[in-house]
């Protein structure tokens, strides 16, 4: 079997087949079987095929549970997985706040002593390996398929396993009652152009850079963190700080060079029937190509659907669905807007999801989550379980088809200019709940044709059931655009001027 296959693992149930495969002598012909506590149940056969002298066979669609025991034989030599059950396997990936660990969260003994009344959500960490070419298999693994135990959920800092990825999966079997496989794959410190395949990176015009060749070598590392485990590693050097873009001559090393992620750790899962994808990256790209995000981001979304479909011979369904985390917040009181803007190229310009550029996502807004307290520093808040259950919602409404369940914030949907009173009222989609009157996270941009943009204040006057109302009295010029929580750190914890009813934030706007 391919690496990743092993006892206690999940396989996708139905609708889809399970695709399995393995490696063999060119040739031969590898029989398959499936066989539970009352005997065979399938039997398939496949012949391996060069030049990567592979096999690959899609199991018959099952019903959730177990266990059974799955074998390929060849000839005299055989292989036997055991405690195998059929439920939804999720993969999660993306940089430091999705590899850190239940260890590291709020709440951490609770949670780790939790994990043994949740032997049917199984997990498994792919170990950080990176590739100038796309691989077959994994090099190296992290966690095997196991049970999960206090110890493999809090292994360490930044290792295994990834806690907004356990989280989910542990309310995802608590919500559907069928057994949960959950797969991580994730490096801190990682851009998304190195988890991009060179379609991608062709797509969206950035340059397929090898990493060789002369010209500066540029780390996303701060210096501090040379000598630490590279996940703890978030921003760059301060040099790189105020540039959203880099040259095409410019050099990358290590984990940051274009697609020796995908190569290394994506490319090597393909074969595998998924049910979903959870993603937390971009804290790298708030200082990397930043503005190209609302290209890489929906087309690293499309090509991963694409390359999953295909690789596990039409058993992932096309669209899968894809889950992420908006940016929370990083430093207190700065002024930069890179942040604002990623998580704005995050929805593709759009502001919620799903929206016609990102089909079949959904997202999990963390803003409000900051944690200037963390040990680990402000970037890795420790309140991942509100952020597990906001992409649970999610998931619940756009993966698993969930009828009239709110899943997401309020947005605006129009705003009306009242000049004489010099008044804004912006409307919206949802039942207003106004947490923070005075925060001023309302900004209008005013201009006149002798000046340029120039964004000002616009406080809170009043807010309805479905309206804000602003005062526009700094802006005596024309209002040509308004924006909600542009700022890296734009509200305290859980407290942002407006939610739903349901305790949802309204995420920002521009």
């Amino acid at each position: 079997f391919a690496s990743y296959y092993g006892d206690h693992m999940v396989l996708q149930k139905k609708p889809s087949g399970a695709v399995v495969w393995g490696h063999g002598e060119l040739g031969a012909v590898v029989t398959v079987t499936l066989s539970g506590p009352s005997g065979l149940i399938m039997e398939k056969t496949a012949q391996v095929k060069g030049p990567s002298r592979t096999w690959t066979t899609v199991l018959d669609p099952m019903d959730q549970g177990g266990p059974y025991a799955l074998t390929a034989e060849q000839g005299l030599e055989n292989v036997t997985l055991r405690d195998i059950y059929f439920g939804d396997v999720w993969l999660c990936s993306g940089q430091s706040n999705m590899a850190m660990t239940v260890l590291q969260v709020a709440n951490a003994s609770q949670e780790l002593a939790a994990a043994a009344h949740y032997p049917y959500v199984r997990i498994f960490a792919a170990a950080p390996a990176r590739s100038d070419v796309e691989l077959e298999d994994l090099e190296q693994i992290d966690l095997p398929w196991s049970i999960p135990t206090a110890e493999n959920l809090g292994h360490g800092n930044f290792t295994y396993f990834s806690a907004v990825c356990w989280l989910l999966g542990r309310s995802l079997y608590e919500a559907l009652g069928s057994p949960i496989g959950l797969v991580e794959v994730a490096w801190g410190g990682t851009p998304i152009e190195a988890w991009s395949s060179r379609r991608v990176l062709q797509a969206c015009g950035l340059p397929e850079n090898t990493g060789r060749g002369e010209g500066p070598q540029i780390s996303l590392w701060h210096g501090a963190c040379f000598n630490l485990k590279p996940a703890l590693c978030f921003a760059p050097p301060l040099n790189l700080a105020l540039s959203s873009s880099t040259s095409p001559h410019q050099h990358f090393s290590g984990p940051q060079v274009p697609s020796v992620l995908w190569n290394a750790m994506i490319h090597p899962l393909l074969n595998m029937t998924l049910r979903g994808v959870a993603w937390y990256q971009g804290e790298a790209n708030a200082f990397l190509n930043t503005d190209q995000y609302n290209c890489t981001f929906p087309a690293l979304i499309a090509d991963w659907r694409r390359a999953f479909h295909t690789g596990s011979a039409g058993q992932t369904e096309p669209l899968l669905p894809f889950g992420f985390v908006q940016l929370s917040t990083y430093r207190h009181r700065s002024a930069d807007d890179s942040f604002a803007r990623l998580r704005w190229h995050q929805t593709a310009d759009l502001g919620v999801v799903p929206n016609a550029r990102m089909p079949n996502t959904f997202m999990a807004v963390a803003m409000d989550l900051g944690d200037e307290q963390s040990p680990y520093g402000s970037i890795h808040p420790r309140d991942k379980q509100n952020v597990a259950h906001r992409l649970l919602l999610g998931a619940r409404a756009v993966a698993y088809g969930g009828k009239d369940l709110v899943f997401q914030g309020p947005y605006p949907t129009h705003a009306i200019l009242e000049v004489t009173r010099g008044l804004l009222n912006v409307t919206y989609s949802q039942e207003l709940i106004c947490r923070q009157r005075d925060a001023q996270a309302f900004e209008v941009c005013c201009s006149s044709q002798a000046s340029p943009c120039q964004w000002l204040p616009a406080p809170v006057v009043a807010v309805g059931s479905h309206t804000v109302t602003l005062a526009l009295g700094g802006c005596r010029m024309l209002v040509l655009g308004l924006r909600y929580a542009w700022a890296e750190w734009p509200c305290e914890y859980q407290a942002c001027p407006l939610y739903n009813p349901q305790g949802l934030p309204a995420p920002p706007f521009l």
